[in-house]
């Protein structure tokens, strides 16, 4: 096996290493820094914080991207929809991130993505014109961000014929040609979060799942192990909470307007070959898109919406029916042969954790959640608590940098500046060696430099080649791979979100006998 296949030194996440932390971990010494909530955000916090030396534990009631980091588009964004609504700072805060990303610390898991913006008879002249107009903007955010033009192309006008080429199931009747741009795109925002942890992990950080914070306090949390029932408490010096939506449930005073994204899963046969994803313009929008999403698996992810949420945060929000028929409403107005309901066979949903800022007292309807600014705020309780709130996927690491900052600054930890912007993530190298890996591409895209040890995994047990589900690519290796290295505990964390099997209620269902008995067997045979 070559150097780059094996496992980062100190990044396998597994069960037997979960028990191990947990017993040192509560009612043990104090700890630099404890994080709660293992989202992009909180794991970035603990990488981050781990990285500069100190101590760390991070703890979340599930698992690693249980919550809002498993439901988003999957796209790296530069900016764009924030340099239109006036938001400079956070457009180019996004632009230069999702550089560092693409280009420093995970270009395994983040590539560019093609996308068409079809000028279709509902597009007018004008309205096409400012799409361009915004596309070019966008790339100069890329060369204000001094993202290489090798790693996202330029803009360009297309034909009506370039435009089918790219998306043939548009309708071409009237099609006047089409504009194509360029974004981020990840193999798999679960799989983002993951590599944050493990390299956390690999820093020294003790990364606890199924570890539920019961009460937060400026010197550490009482706490309850989820697999046992017992409790105890996690001493700290610092506390920075990156709970996201659920933010304002440990820590008074913080009030958040959760924003609802909803997508639809279609089977990639329908819409038919897709070179490219799709811009849809929303009629009466000038400036929001449903996006169509081609992923790797044989499915199309088709989305978002933007609504408010109001009431209870649930651990799984639910998809309803109004905004199932708005996407089908906005794509069937562009294709030449309509989705239906019956072709729908998944949906997801994620809420935003945006901060309201707003009085609370405030007369007269809240403005949309669309209206809302996606910047990030990094607040101080009373009792001493950090917590990070706002922003976005994309922004997951300066959100990190920013809380663990704070917590520096107020406790006076021994700390230096944060070098995450030129950390790599486990399985991170540049492009020229990631194309050298010898592996299928597929899992190059996935595992980086370890593909290869996913793969020898079924070199060694063939049985594991198979693949779980007929007509999706995830293999038992793959699943085998993440119990023993990636942290996940039951066929939920493997069908969920090490792999996305359980996008489609079908597939799952299918798949969910199979892979709890390859659970079975690897906890019996840990290794």
């Amino acid at each position: 096996m070559s150097p780059t296949s094996r496992p980062a030194t100190g990044a396998s996440l597994s069960a037997a290493r979960r028990s191990r932390e947990v017993a040192d971990t509560v009612g043990g010494p104090v700890v630099d820094v404890l994080v709660v909530g293992l989202g992009a955000t909180g794991a970035g916090a603990a990488l981050d914080a781990a990285a500069r030396g100190l101590g760390v534990v991070a703890v979340d009631a599930h698992d690693l991207a249980f919550g809002t980091s498993r439901w988003s588009s999957k796209l790296i964004h530069g900016g764009l929809r924030y340099l239109a609504s006036g938001q400079l700072d956070v457009a180019h805060e996004s632009a230069v991130e999702r550089g560092v990303l693409m280009e420093r610390t995970a270009p395994h898991l983040v590539r560019a993505q093609p996308f068409v913006l079809p000028l279709t008879p509902l597009v007018s002249r004008g309205q096409g014109a400012l799409a361009w107009a915004g596309f070019r903007a966008g790339d100069t955010l890329r060369l204000a961000a001094r993202t290489a033009r090798a790693t996202l192309p330029a803009p360009r006008r297309l034909s009506a014929v370039e435009t089918r080429h790219l998306a043939p199931a548009l309708r071409s009747d009237r099609l006047r040609g089409g504009l194509l741009s360029w974004d981020g795109r990840l193999a798999d925002d679960a799989r983002l979060v993951t590599a944050l942890a493990r390299t956390a992990a690999a820093r020294g950080a003790r990364i606890l799942t199924r570890v539920r914070a019961l009460e937060l306090t400026g010197s550490g949390a009482r706490v309850r192990d989820e697999t046992t029932g017992e409790e105890g408490v996690i001493r700290a010096r610092a506390v920075v909470n990156a709970s996201g939506v659920w933010a304002g449930d440990l820590v008074d005073g913080i009030r958040i307007r959760p924003s609802r994204g909803t997508h639809l899963v279609l089977r990639s046969d329908r819409l038919g070959p897709l070179p490219a994803g799709l811009h849809v313009p929303i009629p009466g929008e000038t400036n929001r898109f449903v996006l169509v999403l081609p992923q790797d698996d044989g499915r199309v992810y088709v989305g978002l919406t933007d609504e408010p949420v109001d009431g209870d945060v649930p651990d799984v929000p639910e998809v309803p029916e109004t905004d199932v028929g708005f996407l089908l409403d906005v794509l069937g107005s562009v294709l030449d042969v309509p989705v239906h309901r019956e072709d729908v066979v998944g949906a997801f949903a994620g809420l935003r954790p945006l901060l309201d800022t707003a009085p609370s007292d405030r007369p007269g309807a809240a403005p949309r959640t669309a209206d809302v600014s996606r910047r990030h705020a990094v607040l101080t309780s009373s009792e001493g608590v950090i917590t990070v709130v706002g922003g976005k996927l994309t922004t997951y690491r300066r959100m990190a940098e920013d809380a663990v900052d704070a917590a520096v600054a107020a406790r006076g930890l021994a700390a230096g500046p944060s070098p995450t912007a030129a950390l790599p993530l486990v399985g991170a190298a540049a492009p020229h060696t990631l194309a050298g890996v010898r592996a299928p591409r597929r899992l190059v895209r996935r595992y980086g430099t370890e593909a290869p040890a996913v793969q020898a995994l079924a070199s060694r047990e063939p049985c594991l080649a198979e693949r779980v589900l007929p007509g999706h690519p995830v293999t038992g290796a793959e699943l085998v791979w993440a119990l023993r290295h990636e942290g996940a505990l039951d066929e939920a964390d493997l069908l969920d979100r090490r792999t996305r099997v359980g996008l489609v209620p079908e597939d799952r269902a299918a798949a969910l006998g199979a892979v709890r008995d390859l659970v079975g067997e690897v906890t019996a045979d840990p290794r």
